[in-house]
């Protein structure tokens, strides 16, 4: 599986703290493992963000991400990274 970063989840991930950043890349490593993993809590979004997908970061941190067009296959993007509420707000 290949990994791409948005723009906007860079900028979101470098103004993370470290604390954060650090449990996303360990996430991350799960996820490429295995990306259902029930400590993942991977689900599919709907509303405004129907398409996309969430997975846990921290308790109330989340991971955004979309997989890339079906031509790049295993392709996923990670789109935003931020707090439920920062994320889900309407």
């Amino acid at each position: 599986m290949k990994v791409k970063f948005s723009k906007k989840f860079a900028k979101q991930y470098d103004r993370a703290n470290s604390k954060i950043q650090i449990s996303f890349d360990k996430r991350l490593k799960l996820f490429l493992q295995n990306p259902f993993h029930p400590l993942l809590n991977n689900h599919s979004l709907s509303g405004k963000l129907s398409g996309y997908r969430s997975i846990n970061v921290t308790g109330d941190w989340r991971a955004i991400y979309s997989v890339a067009d079906k031509s790049e296959i295993n392709v996923v993007i990670f789109e935003m990274i931020g707090t439920h509420s920062q994320l889900y707000k309407s």
